[in-house]
């Protein structure tokens, strides 16, 4: 039976998707979904394809140049898939694939939990701050 040095071993657990290992490609993406425009436009997307007008006015805040950068982000991961339709003026769509459609569950938890507890973390918060 071969053994393996601890160099292999790390290179497997890489291979293995864990984490928690700092070089693992894993944490690059969790940082992009934990991100707020990603969890905001994971979910508005759900309902079928939108414009970016829409989608702007959906979510809330969210600036011309963050909703282009977050929906192209999306596109690469391959989350969201970009339609461009020749008319005048040039119609262009979003709309998640179905590997967003398998994250969508998890944002829109996220967001509910978010919604529901609210209250709990700000009188969480008022007592911390209220802490000698």
């Amino acid at each position: 039976m071969a053994t393996t040095s601890a160099a292999q071993r790390r290179e497997q657990a890489k291979r293995d998707y864990d984490a928690f290992l700092e070089q693992c490609p894993t944490r690059e993406l969790l940082s992009r979904l934990t991100d707020k425009w990603v969890a905001l436009v994971i979910p508005a997307l759900a309902s079928g394809p939108q414009r970016h007008g829409e989608l702007a006015r959906r979510v809330a805040g969210v600036s011309q140049k963050m909703l282009t950068q977050t929906l192209r982000t999306l596109e690469r991961d391959g989350l969201v898939t970009r339609t461009v339709t020749a008319s005048v003026p040039v119609r262009v769509d979003y709309e998640l694939t179905p590997l967003g459609h398998e994250l969508f569950p998890v944002m829109i938890a996220i967001k509910n939990w978010a919604e529901t507890h609210m209250d709990r973390v700000f009188d969480a918060r008022t007592q911390y701050d209220a802490r000698p």
